[in-house]
C-alpha cells in the first residue's frame, strides 16, 4: 500500500459506502474501509465497535466516519469507544461523528408531539420515537442493532470527545443532528475544515 493513500474507517457502515462524504473520498483518492457488526451488509471487516482493537492496529487511519452509530451503544460504552477512535487515528487524523440531536428532538416533541412525522428519509417517515429509541420499522423487522441505548446533545458529545483526548473539537447542530469534528494533535485544522466545507460540513465557526 502506498504511503500517500489516505485511509478512512467507515464505522457502522451498513450496506454501502458513506454517501455524505462520497465527494471527499472520490476527489481526494481516499481508501474507505467499511466496518460493521452485521455480516449480511458485507463490510470489508466484520466486528464490534466496542472492540476495534481486535480489528485494527494503532494509528491505522487518517480519518473515521461515524454516522448515527454511537447512539446504539449504552451510555457507559461511549467513552471507551471514543478512546479507541483516538487510538487508531494517526497523529494528524480526524474523526467526523454524527448522532441524533436530543435537544432538537425534545423541542419538536413539546411543539408537535412524540408521534408526529419530523421528516422523511430513505428508510421512510421518521418520528421522534425513532430518533429517541431507534427506527421502529427496522427493529420490528428483526434488525435489533438499530435500537438506541443512549443520546447526545452538542455539549455532551463535545465534552466526551475532549475527555477522550482530542485537543480540538468543533460541534454543529442542524436537521435533528449533532455533528462533531474531532482533530488529533497534529491535524491541519484549516485544510481539513476546508475539505469538509466543500463536502457540505461547515465547522469554521463551531467549537466545543
Amino acid at each position: 500500500m502506498s504511503a500517500d493513500i489516505k485511509r478512512l474507517l467507515n464505522v457502522g457502515s451498513g450496506p454501502g459506502s458513506a454517501p455524505r462524504i462520497a465527494r471527499m473520498i472520490r476527489t481526494q483518492g481516499w481508501e474507505e474501509v467499511r466496518f460493521d457488526i452485521d455480516p449480511d451488509v458485507r463490510p470489508d471487516v466484520v466486528g464490534s465497535i466496542l472492540d476495534l482493537g481486535s480489528s485494527f492496529e494503532s494509528r491505522s487511519f487518517n480519518a473515521i466516519w461515524s454516522s448515527h452509530v454511537l447512539e446504539h451503544l449504552y451510555a457507559h460504552e461511549t467513552f471507551p469507544t471514543l478512546r479507541q477512535f483516538h487510538r487508531i487515528l494517526k497523529p494528524d487524523g480526524f474523526a467526523l461523528i454524527m448522532t441524533p440531536d436530543i435537544d432538537a428532538v425534545a423541542r419538536f416533541i413539546v411543539e408537535h408531539g412524540i408521534a408526529t412525522i419530523a421528516y422523511n428519509s430513505a428508510a421512510g417517515p421518521i418520528r421522534p420515537l425513532d430518533m429517541l429509541y431507534g427506527h421502529s420499522r427496522a427493529i420490528e423487522e428483526g434488525h435489533v442493532y438499530m435500537a438506541h441505548r443512549t443520546g447526545f446533545t452538542a455539549e455532551r458529545l463535545g465534552n466526551l470527545l475532549l475527555m477522550a483526548g482530542f485537543p480540538n473539537v468543533s460541534v454543529t447542530t442542524e436537521n435533528f443532528e449533532v455533528c462533531a469534528l474531532a482533530l488529533m494533535p497534529d491535524a491541519d485544522s484549516v485544510a481539513i475544515q476546508q475539505t469538509l466545507l466543500e463536502t457540505g460540513f461547515n465547522f469554521q465557526e463551531a467549537a466545543a
